[in-house]
């Protein structure tokens, strides 16, 4: 009986402990469930209560690629460069009183090769590229993407916005129809198209990473700076060649890179289009840019610089100077007025109102908005020329010569202090001036000793230029490189 009863104690005890047991094991159970429960509701609340959360959509780029390999092409130049030059910088007083001693200079000449990219505009065989690609090349040709080859004839050059115009005799070329560069939005993607390194049809992606860039790379004096930036990845070879939307539309010409290897480091810098069009249509149609000017010198606002003047805004164009007589002088416009718009187009920087301006051609009328003591104003503005007309300017070239020539502006005038003065835009390598050592850029103050203010000045000296005693006609040429340095050149009109 004892011993029954010590079972009976036994199995109640072993019960007590199963119960026990599997209580625990439930309760522990559940409470592991309800932390990895919580760990893992969390974050998915998270993302799952985010409903502006997009997602992000695959770009593919073979349709643009496809488009526009076949519409770039190879620009190979060669560069016959003849050193002959009498330079003698020593005396201020030689400079402006006196003429160097005549002597016929020794020549030599020189070839070199260089090679860059450019686009087909036009089914019958015009070609944009850059200015600095085709710069004083003697020759120049062009390479499809089909493999045949043609020689190119320079339409017009554009230092300003370092943009040229090519022609080969061809019809039924693939082209590359203009985009809207306007329309381009920061973070959207874009292919550049081109030639780096002589490796033909490459094309690489990257996004847009800023518009209206100034990066003061040009060295003209009317230069027009407002690049669009990207990091798809550009090298020697690519200047000229196509940056592309993913419709396969050309949006910019690219130009340059910012590297201090000469080589792609992460910045890549193009022509806009809406600049391009303008360019290339003035050089097919004149040979020369139609540029019209407002006469006015700019810069940005600085949140210093507001602050100080009492400017309420940081966006816009700040006038500094008013130029006598020009447009922006005759509609009213002065000092201290902030440009903000140009025909509706917003001004945020210095750079796109120099973009905005250069969209048209002199005559034009546009209304420009200002900011004036803080107030918004509207205005209607006739654009004239560098000249401070409204007349078409011509292709300036004298055959003699082989130059182009533009008129010194005020600002120029001011800055050096010449009342005269006339600039050296380009030069054609198998030109005169080219082979006695001119360069672009060389500002003529006189010529066979008479002083220069326009083309038509030099046009008689040249014309009246008489042979001297041993059978030379000679024209001495004297002037200065915006760096100062005063040099004088003995041209020999005889070997034309």
């Amino acid at each position: 009986m004892k011993t029954k009863k010590i079972g009976l104690v036994f199995l109640i005890f072993l019960a007590v402990i199963f119960v026990s047991t599997c209580t625990t094991y439930l309760v522990l159970k559940q409470h592991i469930q309800n932390i990895k429960t919580d760990e893992i509701a969390l974050p998915t609340r998270f993302t799952n209560n985010n409903t502006d959360t997009q997602k992000a959509i695959q770009t593919d780029f073979t349709y643009a690629a496809e488009r526009s390999i076949h519409s770039v092409v190879h620009v190979k130049t060669k560069y016959k460069r003849t050193t002959s030059n009498y330079s003698n910088g020593s005396s201020i007083f030689d400079f402006f009183f006196g003429q160097p001693e005549f002597r016929m200079p020794e020549q030599q000449i020189q070839e070199q090769m260089s090679s860059g990219s450019g686009v087909i505009v036009t089914t019958d065989g015009y070609i944009v590229t850059n200015n600095h690609v085709i710069e004083n090349a003697s020759e120049i040709e062009i390479t499809l993407n089909d493999k045949r080859t043609f020689n190119a004839e320079i339409v017009g050059i554009d230092a300003s916005t370092d943009i040229a115009l090519l022609k080969i005799e061809a019809d039924s070329l693939p082209t590359l129809s203009l985009g809207n560069s306007d329309l381009l939005k920061v973070g959207e993607w874009v292919l550049a198209v081109g030639n780096p390194f002589n490796l033909t049809s490459t094309v690489t992606a990257g996004i847009v990473s800023a518009k209206a860039r100034n990066i003061n790379i040009l060295n003209s004096e009317m230069k027009i700076e407002s690049f669009i930036q990207t990091d798809a990845a550009v090298n020697p070879g690519n200047s000229g060649g196509a940056l592309v939307n993913t419709n396969g539309e050309l949006v910019g010409i690219n130009t340059a890179i910012a590297s201090q290897t000469g080589s792609y480091t992460g910045y890549s810098f193009a022509v806009p289009v809406s600049i391009v069009g303008k360019v290339i249509a003035d050089l097919k149609e004149f040979g020369v840019v139609q540029r019209a000017v407002l006469g006015v010198q700019i810069h940005d606002i600085t949140d210093e610089f507001a602050k100080k003047e009492g400017i309420k805004t940081l966006s816009g164009a700040y006038i500094a100077n008013v130029t006598k007589g020009s447009s922006a002088e005759k509609a009213g416009i002065k000092e201290g007025d902030i440009i903000t718009s140009v025909n509706g187009a917003k001004v945020e920087t210095s750079s796109q109102l120099q973009e905005l301006v250069g969209r048209y051609r002199p005559g034009d009328k546009v209304e420009i908005g200002f900011i004036r003591d803080n107030k918004k104003h509207n205005i209607i503005v006739e654009l004239k020329n560098r000249s401070g007309n409204t007349g078409i300017i011509k292709a300036n070239d004298l055959s003699i010569l082989g130059a182009t020539f533009t008129p010194i502006s005020d600002t120029f005038k001011y800055k050096y202090k010449i009342t005269g003065g006339l600039l050296v835009e380009s030069i054609k390598n198998d030109g005169l001036l080219a082979q006695s050592g001119i360069k672009k850029g060389f500002i003529i103050l006189k010529a066979n000793n008479k002083n220069i203010h326009s083309q038509k000045d030099i046009e008689e000296v040249v014309s009246n230029a008489k042979s001297n005693e041993e059978g030379y006609k000679v024209l001495f040429i004297s002037g200065f490189y915006p760096d100062g340095k005063i040099v004088h050149y003995v041209i020999d009109l005889t070997l034309n």
